[in-house]
């Protein structure tokens, strides 16, 4: 599969990704590029049975595929490589629910990334403390430019997502990278 968006619409595909044994195998396949359900269960600590399992239930719903070669748990992994999107204004309750629910750990576990980055930043070399960096802001925009300013957030997030996938396209001293922004409004509208 290419690097296109993917839009999320149904409950069972926004519920499978919304398990905490789930992220973190798309993360460490992220982070590898392949691997097989044993080396997985290493790097995310869980058994390789579990991992065995919550794979299969990723690759039903497109999200990891097999590379081919291999048995059983010994099966190499990849992740396929898209853009998510989910939480439309127009989705049905159900959808919606779901939806909500799945932001809501993506938002837990960036959080907890950012706290945890926090916590050993200090034992980084000089150059990646500096380099490493946060902006917060509040400004007034219509809609129009908020979409804008997400459209613009997102094609920077994901302009080297080739690197995610193919491992060979990463440069010397390349690291993984934590990118996380939101841009939403401040404030409900006041009630009229």
């Amino acid at each position: 599969m290419s690097g296109s968006e993917r839009k999320l619409r149904d409950v069972a595909e926004l519920r499978v990704l919304a398990h905490p044994v789930r992220m973190r195998l798309r993360q460490a396949l992220y982070e590898r590029g392949t691997a097989t359900a044993t080396e997985l269960a290493e790097m995310i600590g869980e058994s390789p049975a579990n991992c065995s399992w919550h794979l299969r239930q990723l690759a039903k719903y497109g999200f990891v595929e097999e590379t081919g070669g291999g048995s059983g748990r010994n099966r190499p992994w990849r992740p396929v490589a898209h853009t998510l999107s989910w939480g439309d204004s127009d989705e049905p309750g159900d959808v919606a629910a779901a939806s909500d629910e799945l932001s809501a750990m993506v938002y837990e576990q960036e959080f907890a990334a950012l706290r945890d980055w926090q916590a050993w930043r200090r034992t980084d070399p000089p150059e990646w403390q500096d380099a490493a960096n946060f902006a917060q802001s509040v400004t007034w925009l219509t809609a129009e430019e908020l979409a804008e300013l997400n459209d613009a957030l997102t094609a920077i997030a994901v302009r080297a997502q080739e690197r995610l996938r193919d491992p060979s396209k990463r440069p010397p001293g390349a690291r993984r990278v934590r990118i996380f922004a939101s841009a939403v409004p401040a404030a409900p509208l006041p009630s009229s």
